[in-house]
């Protein structure tokens, strides 16, 4: 989502020496791609670990654990920038999109440990529309969510002009995508479905300004009904969304900006029926902290992962995160 972008710029190198409190070495490249395959582009980058920065910013519940983060540093017109959600891919791997219409897969490196301390293989496509070509313009590539069903296929939604799309199993990409239903909610043009999830019997959908559905090939069911009034970017909004491994509920993320530089962005459990359960996560100045969009959710030796990756909007003065939490 980039309607706070314009206000994310205003920061300036104010806001962008507070944020680099997190930085720590140099990762260098990750590991090429040795094993191209047939659609995608290999692309390049340099990664940063980062923590969690001074006392004061991060907050986490008693059961959470840091489990390390990266900052991806990618040049100017490579489309590792902007990255509005991320799945996990079932076999290693991470899938993200972009707000400019990219499709972007890379292999997570662990440690012994099992602490996030590198991506490697980043490759990139570009979606396509429903005739199979390219995605060319802003307003038919305004993707904002993803999610990857029970059978594997590929879903995105999209704001501007608000839609999903069923792209297929990602590992044969469908070139022309299939259309599937979208709540009977009038979103405004930057105000869409922020939030996108598998679900039991379909697929979960989050507005980012409120109301919550659920939806199938039949119908979309209302969760939780919009506000009257949108909420607005200085409260909290949800911007990403994975199910919980269990399989009784979901695990959001927010974001909250609030002029001249008050960044956050938190972690919280949905139940079933839309209730969010209390702050895992909270990101805060003077700590690590950006417009983070998407969430992925795995079961992971008894706890369960997350990993959280932010939207840099373009912004020289933003930074693309990924940080991971163990909930215990």
């Amino acid at each position: 989502m980039n309607s706070p972008a314009a206000k994310f710029r205003r920061l300036g190198v104010v806001w962008a020496a507070l944020a680099l409190t997190a930085c720590a070495a140099s990762l260098g490249a990750p590991a090429p791609d040795a094993r191209p395959e047939n659609g995608w582009t290999a692309v390049g980058a340099q990664l940063k670990q980062v923590g969690l920065g001074f006392p004061g910013g991060a907050r986490l519940a008693g059961n959470v654990d840091y489990a390390g983060g990266i900052e991806i540093v990618a040049t100017p017109t490579s489309p590792l920038h902007s990255l509005s959600d991320l799945k996990l891919t079932g076999d290693g791997g991470v899938v993200t999109v972009s707000d400019t219409g990219d499709l972007v897969r890379a292999d997570l490196r662990l440690d012994a440990a099992g602490r996030l301390v590198g991506l490697d293989r980043f490759r990139s496509r570009r979606l396509t529309l429903q005739d199979g070509k390219p995605i060319a313009d802003k307003q038919d590539g305004d993707a904002e969510g993803l999610a990857v069903t029970d059978g594997g296929d590929l879903l995105v939604s999209f704001e501007r002009k608000h839609r999903i799309w069923n792209y297929g199993p990602l590992a044969a990409l469908n070139a022309a995508p299939r259309a599937l239903r979208i709540p009977g909610f009038a979103f405004a043009e930057n105000d869409g479905m922020e939030g996108l999830s598998a679900a039991p019997n379909g697929w979960r959908v989050a507005g980012e300004a409120g109301g919550l559905w659920d939806c199938s090939p039949a119908r979309c069911v209302e969760v939780t009904p919009p506000p009257a009034t949108p909420v607005p970017t200085e409260q909290y909004r949800i911007t990403g969304m994975d199910r919980d491994p269990s399989g009784d509920g979901w695990y959001v993320v927010e974001r909250l900006f609030r002029l001249p530089f008050d960044a956050r962005a938190r972690i919280r459990r949905m139940a079933p029926d839309g209730t969010l359960g209390p702050v895992l996560v909270e990101l805060k100045l003077p700590g690590t902290t950006d417009n983070f969009e998407g969430i992925a959710a795995e079961a992971r030796h008894g706890a369960t992962r997350l990993y959280i990756l932010s939207d840099d909007n373009f912004n020289p003065a933003q930074r693309t995160l990924m940080l991971a939490f163990d909930v215990r």
